[in-house]
């Protein structure tokens, strides 16, 4: 299959080209390059990887291509309201561009977020796909848009939505504004952390889960997956940050955490991962325990000796 990807130099952009090229996919990264390029050295000994500079609010080269993975957005709550023209442009405007640049691609896969379901009504229920939307922040409330008109639409490719949990995991573009990854560098380097909203739900992902996630819906027929909306996670893998901190005292001696009781980030929600385990037969091949040791190990080991540079964040 040709595949596009659009921000494929991105956290997980990098893990799911690398994936898509060993399974013998050609793949062409579309990319703005915000966060540098040095994510993508390791998919050039690839003879099918192309890399096109260039950003989703313009033209993107469609030709050949059989499936669009729609990744580039301005990425997260902070992100997005720290530029909100920008997110508005990038999220919403370009996505609805691209799709209409792809009425000739069969299959068009667009990355979205469990953050859509916003907080539950019954904390001891799971969400589910068809679970009410309630979104809280601009980013959620982009994504949530996208949805509904890709969904929506009378022509054009197959649309699979993919509401992702919150990723982690360490990955050629690093990041360490991600709940696991950045708990697990500031308790192993600071040895203190501030924990805000420490009792609410979360669901968690690998990011290589993610990817193979994605790899599954190309590879499965396009009547079983067009027009559908998949949860992306394990229902086993739906943490408070309390959890979080408890496995990592379990790994760490001396750390000092603290507290914070807050009510402005309402969002809390426990997901149900039961369709996508039904239909494709995905499930975590990854835990969070093991997302936490994989970050300290290279922390500790120097493979990553900064995790405070600021390209490690969005």
């Amino acid at each position: 299959m040709n595949v596009l990807v659009t921000g494929g130099a991105g956290y997980l952009g990098s893990v799911l080209s690398a994936q898509l090229l060993a399974e013998g996919h050609r793949v062409r990264v579309v990319d703005s390059l915000a966060y540098g390029g040095e994510s993508l050295l390791g998919l050039y000994p690839y003879d099918g990887f192309e890399f096109v500079h260039g950003d989703v609010r313009d033209d993107v080269p469609l030709d050949g291509i059989d499936a669009v993975v729609h990744l580039a957005a301005i990425v997260g709550d902070p992100a997005c309201r720290r530029q909100p023209e920008l997110a508005s442009a990038v999220n919403l405007d370009a996505s609805r561009s691209l799709f209409a640049q792809a009425r000739n691609v069969e299959r068009f896969v667009f990355a979205s977020t469990c953050s859509n379901y916003g907080r539950m009504g019954d904390p001891a229920q799971y969400v589910t796909e068809e679970s009410e939307l309630a979104p809280l922040s601009l980013y959620a409330e982009s994504k949530v848009a996208v949805e509904l008109e890709l969904l929506g639409a009378e022509a054009g490719p197959a649309v699979t939505v993919m509401r992702f949990a919150t990723l982690y995991g360490l990955s050629p573009r690093m990041r360490f504004d991600l709940t696991v990854n950045e708990f697990a560098a500031e308790l192993l380097v600071n040895r203190s952390l501030e924990v805000y909203g420490d009792q609410f739900w979360r669901p968690y992902v690998h990011v290589a889960d993610a990817a193979s996630a994605v790899r599954m819906v190309l590879s499965a027929p396009v009547e079983q997956v067009g027009g559908e909306v998949f949860n992306v996670g394990d229902t086993r893998e739906n943490y408070t940050k309390a959890d979080i901190v408890a496995l990592l005292r379990e790994r760490l001696n001396g750390v000092d955490v603290r507290r914070v009781d807050v009510a402005e980030d309402p969002r809390d929600y426990r997901v149900s991962f039961a369709k996508i385990e039904r239909a494709l037969g995905f499930t975590a091949s990854r835990t969070v325990p093991q997302g936490l040791d994989e970050v300290i190990d290279a922390i500790a080991s120097g493979v990553i000796p900064d995790f405070t540079e600021a390209r490690y964040r969005n």
